[in-house]
């Protein structure tokens, strides 16, 4: 096992040394991120040039303690001063530098290596592996869906010598990927999936992403694959024959459709939404009953059981692990909690890489002053418990989390190595018994245990009671967004971001604290009460007011908001104000609007010279950013409009920055803008809808993904016969006799009245039903007659396979409409996967 040091990784990766302190300096762990990193001191960071450039962060990273780094540059010295205590590797592509260590490291290990791609079920399967085979291995595996090529080198990084088995997934986006995750994994057995659409874009056909994807198997000793997916199965057959493959690979394949595969399997329904499956096997039949009937849940259930009756595995073991085998619940959730705290809910797994994303999560709660975690024992680490708790709470001391809470005999045991506020609880039970619950206020409170411990009771403890309609947020699918178009721009433009109208509906400080942690540059609300809101709770950002009111300067100067000025009126009042509450010397930044043809609000060209001398003569004020609002920017039949407007901003802004003489922020740019006029970027963009998945433009309209699903659940369900009537003013009158659903949503929801007498459909269980009679202000009916459902279904409003341009062409409106009227009295549930 290597011990890894500066000067031996200067040779693994062959790169320059630029400066070197210490070249015996102790590596242990790798970073890309400054928000993320563990172990400053003996970390390396990796400055690389993706969606935002690494480099930029360098300095940030030697604040925070590293002192080793990997970079693409030669001139550190712009970033870190040079008699500092460093060590530092130039290389060409700090990925591939990234990509060659860790290659380096797993040929440290003579070990089964489990590689897993596909198009769906990657994860799933990984962690069903994980939980069958780990009784009798030490493995290690991929943190979450850590996939990508960044994640696949972390995830070997990961493996220690007291690891005897990995299970490792990998994923591609595009051509040529596999080729150096294969290099990396350097799987001995491979599990292929299944092959669809997910993350086609790059792809020309099914069939060219299932060659890229088979290239991770190229050495591998097994293969297992369902023979049903022909696809795989025709073209791994065609490259056998063409000799690509290890010529001593072994093949299993599986059917449930012909005998001819190694193993052929027959499923049967089981009581209680169990299914049996009987299978055969080297010529023997097995058998095992499993706790799912639905048919991805049972693809993925017997890829991992041919893995074990390939590894020798007897059928009663098999079905004593397979009945302990849980859903997988791939994300963390954040809801409101008791007493004002926020709750974060990750159960997914519970292992020291995971519990540091979770508290990177927990970090950014910056609503809260006050920072606790629940944890429970972690199992099946590999590391005694004085080894393994001593982590943890270095990690707690560095992440600055200052309560915690430990449940589990082992943390009892190992108490005497935490700091603060600690308490300790032999069972969850204990806990909820004897904890006050009461003392929780005001707090982010993470919990994260391990599935047998039962978290879901504290959890239910610590929530909120609201009533079943909820709104989820995709926290992930915002940050996607956000990196979408931060790809469309060019390295030094900055983003604004709009989270006005409580974030298109979105939320306040939720969704705040999210761009505030993926450094965004500005943030944009209507009014300054939202923005006072943003700051009590954490929000450090610039903030732009767009609508400043005479009655709210007072609190926008003690707040650090910046307004927009768009009149000579406004103008004078704040300058007023200013001269009255502001004793400060540094001037207050503002944003000037130009009105360039929208006609709402902003400077007309004939009082640009007026405003130009009111800036230069008051010193107490400084211009941030000067811009405008482009009215049709997502419709090509105005283009000329558009492109007359750019020439009056560049006119306009151009005078006033000439005259007043020092550097001011120009932008014009909104999300569809953004796609369309890339030319017209300027310093700043400001990016609105498109970050919660709606871009009217058709340009990007396929790349931005599902932010917000609105649901409910079906609360009764009673028959109706033909010729009654359903609903206020008897708007309904059965045609037959019918099934009828009221379900817990209305229009003091934000589900309109004009979507009832079937104008509007909802989805329950996959199915279209129309909602039928007036909609009521806290409930609405459904017609399932034709249907199969239930009370306590889930009702699916608008989301991921029910587009939201659905609800809003049934309205006649537009999808920022109806986003901002779910009213706030429905429950938020934020995530990320």
């Amino acid at each position: 096992m290597i011990n890894y040091t500066f000067n031996i990784v200067s040779e693994i990766i062959s790169g320059k040394i630029l400066v070197h302190y210490d070249l015996q300096n102790p590596i242990t762990t790798l970073g890309f991120d400054t928000r993320t990193l563990i172990s400053p001191r003996t970390a390396l960071f990796f400055a690389i040039k993706g969606k935002t450039d690494g480099h930029k962060y360098l300095k940030d990273a030697y604040d925070k303690g590293v002192r080793n780094f990997i970079v693409e540059i030669d001139d550190i010295e712009e970033h870190i001063p040079s008699d500092s205590e460093i060590n530092v590797i130039q290389v060409s592509n700090t990925i591939e530098a990234l990509q060659l260590l860790t290659a380096q490291h797993r040929k440290e290990f003579n070990i089964p290596v489990v590689g897993i791609t596909g198009s769906n079920g990657k994860t799933i399967v990984k962690e069903w592996l994980f939980q069958l085979l780990n009784p009798d291995f030490n493995i290690v595996r991929s943190p979450k869906s850590y996939n990508s090529q960044i994640g696949v080198p972390l995830s070997i990084w990961l493996i220690e010598p007291e690891n005897n088995f990995a299970i490792i997934e990998a994923g591609i986006s595009q051509p040529g990927e596999m080729e150096k995750l294969e290099k990396i994994i350097q799987p001995t057995i491979g599990i292929f999936t299944n092959i669809g659409d997910a993350h086609q874009a790059q792809f020309e056909s099914l069939e060219q992403k299932a060659i890229e994807k088979l290239k991770l198997f190229k050495n591998v000793d097994l293969l297992i694959y369902c023979q049903d997916q022909k696809i795989i199965h025709d073209l791994v057959q065609k490259k056998i024959k063409e000799g690509y493959f290890n010529p001593e690979m072994q093949v299993l394949d599986w059917s449930m459709h012909t005998t001819d595969a190694k193993v052929y399997v027959e499923k049967a329904p089981f009581p209680d939404h169990q299914t049996e499956l009987i299978g055969w096997f080297e010529g023997e039949q097995q058998r095992i009953v499993i706790n799912f009937n639905d048919n991805a849940s049972i693809e993925n259930v017997i890829h991992c059981w041919v893995l074990m009756m390939h590894l020798g595995y007897k059928n009663h073991t098999i079905q004593q692990r397979v009945d302990k085998l849980h859903p997988i619940e791939m994300r963390l959730e954040l809801k409101a909690g008791i007493n004002g705290s926020t709750i974060i809910n990750d159960s997914y797994n519970s292992d020291l890489t995971s519990l540091s994303m979770a508290l990177d999560t927990l970090n950014t709660q910056n609503q809260h002053g006050s920072k606790r975690l629940i944890l429970s024992d972690i199992f099946e680490s590999g590391k005694t418990g004085e080894v393994l708790y001593k982590q943890v709470a270095e990690m707690l001391t560095h992440k600055q989390i200052n309560k915690f809470v430990g449940i589990g005999e082992e943390l009892g045991k190992n108490k005497h190595l935490f700091d603060g506020e600690s308490s300790f609880f032999a069972s969850t039970n204990e806990f909820i018994e004897k904890f006050d619950f009461q003392s929780f206020n005001n707090e982010a409170i993470l919990l994260k245990g391990s599935r047998v411990f039962g978290f879901e009771a504290i959890a239910r403890r610590l929530q909120q009671k609201t009533h079943q309609t909820v709104l989820e947020i995709n926290l992930s699918a915002l940050t996607n967004n956000l990196n979408f178009y931060r790809s469309l721009l060019k390295p030094t433009t900055k983003i604004m971001a709009m989270v006005k109208a409580f974030s298109y509906g979105s939320g306040s400080y939720e969704i705040a604290n999210v761009l505030q942690f993926h450094k965004v540059d500005y943030l944009a609300v209507a009014y300054a009460d939202e923005g006072v809101y943003l700051r009590e709770n954490g929000i450090t950002l610039p903030i732009m007011i767009m609508n400043p009111e005479e009655s709210a300067f007072e609190q926008m100067i003690r707040y650090r908001l910046e307004p927009e000025i768009y009149s000579l009126r406004v103008l004078d009042l704040f300058l007023d104000a200013l001269n009255s509450y502001y004793k400060e010397v540094t001037p207050l930044s503002i944003h000037i609007k130009l009105d360039t043809g929208m006609h709402r609000l902003g400077f007309n060209e004939i009082e640009i010279d007026t405003l130009i001398e009111k800036l230069q003569s008051n010193k107490k004020i400084s211009v941030q950013s000067i811009f405008s609002h482009l009215a049709s920017a997502d419709n090509i039949d105005h283009d000329n409009f558009t492109t007359k407007q750019i020439e009056i901003f560049e006119s306009c802004s151009e005078r006033i920055m000439h005259k007043i003489g020092y550097p001011v922020l120009c932008h014009i740019l909104n999300s569809p803008g953004i796609a369309r006029f890339p030319q017209n970027q300027y310093d700043m963009v400001r990016l609105g809808i498109g970050l919660y998945g709606i871009d009217p433009s058709s340009k990007v309209q396929n790349k931005l993904e599902n932010v917000s699903t609105l649901k409910t659940h079906i609360s009764q369900i009673r028959n109706v016969s033909k010729g009654e009537t359903v609903g206020y003013s008897r708007k309904a009158i059965m045609e037959r006799d019918s099934a009828i659903a009221t379900i817990g949503i209305g229009y003091a929801d934000g589900f309109p009245r004009g979507l009832g007498n079937k104008k509007f459909t909802v989805s329950v269980n996959g199915s279209e039903v129309p909602v039928i009679g007036s909609v009521c202000m806290d409930m609405s009916m459904i017609d399932i007659t034709d249907i199969s459902a239930q009370e306590g279904d889930e009702v699916l409003i608008f989301g991921q396979n029910k587009p939201i341009e659905q609800m809003a062409e049934a309205l006649n409106t537009i999808p920022y409409e109806i986003l901002t009227n779910v009213s706030q009295r429905v429950k938020r549930v934020y995530y990320k996967e």
